[in-house]
């Protein structure tokens, strides 16, 4: 009988994003963008003890990504999955045990102790910090995809992503909001660039090329605290699904400060 695959959101937003998968055994996590407090604290939310964690992925050098990677790694005895030119980051060389992930390429983790594995395949994204990459994380026919820190919809990044029962997707910004709001002309470039983040509207676009019948839950990720809403991207994500004829698909925003529902993918 296969077994249930479970993913939870320990963090999401510019100050640091942690998601929790497990597998049978199997403990991982992408992205330690929290401090090592901090996580230590969303780790004991979320029932994972000391050396509980099997291996850790990391999308991207960015702090909010990375910031702790390779002291959780120490301290959990987990195997650090990054991209080799960020092995030797600041956040990531603490890890005694690294892996260099091989992009477009799909790899299978097993627990250290007992049964249960996962398979990902690190897709690789337009993003200012290279490499950036997403995740496709399939157990046993279930599949969940984490897809963030992308500056604008791409055809062949959702052709490679396609098929999610659970898509965690960024929703990062409100056009009119970033556009009238307090940040300065620079950064609003940046983040509204072609290699910064997804708009509500990119995002709903993105939705549009990477939904199928299969999917089931989407989690909205990664909102900026200063240029969007819940409620805001709420509706684009809501406005899109029906246009697929998605209306029954559940939609979760994640929170930056709580940690989330542990979701059945």
């Amino acid at each position: 009988m296969p077994r249930v695959v479970h993913l939870q959101v320990l963090s999401s937003g510019s100050k640091g994003n942690a998601t929790l998968v497990r597998a049978g055994d199997l403990q991982l996590l992408v992205d330690a963008g929290l401090g090592v407090r901090a996580l230590s604290e969303r780790f004991a939310a979320a029932h994972v003890g000391p050396r509980n964690l099997d291996h850790l992925l990391v999308t991207h050098g960015h702090r909010d990504h990375s910031r702790s990677a390779g002291a959780v790694a120490k301290r959990q005895h987990a195997v650090l999955h990054a991209a080799e030119a960020i092995l030797t980051h600041r956040g990531l060389a603490r890890a005694p045990d690294k892996h260099a992930l091989r992009i477009g390429r799909a790899h299978t983790l097993l627990p250290e102790r007992g049964e249960g594995e996962v398979t990902y395949t690190p897709v690789l994204l337009p993003h200012d910090c290279d490499p950036t990459v997403a995740f496709k994380l399939e157990h046993e026919g279930r599949c969940a995809v984490i897809l963030t820190d992308i500056g604008q919809p791409c055809p062949e990044v959702a052709r490679h992503l396609k098929g999610a029962q659970l898509l965690v997707l960024e929703f990062n910004y409100d056009a009119q909001m970033l556009r009238e709001g307090p940040y300065p002309e620079t950064l609003k470039r940046r983040i509204s660039g072609g290699r910064g983040h997804l708009s509500n509207v990119q995002a709903a676009k993105l939705l549009g090329q990477l939904a199928g019948p299969d999917l089931h839950t989407l989690v909205l990720a990664h909102l900026s605290a200063h240029n969007n809403t819940p409620g805001l991207a709420l509706a684009a994500a809501q406005e899109a699904l029906a246009g697929l004829g998605l209306e029954r698909v559940r939609v979760i925003v994640a929170s930056q400060d709580q940690v989330g529902e542990n979701l059945a993918v």
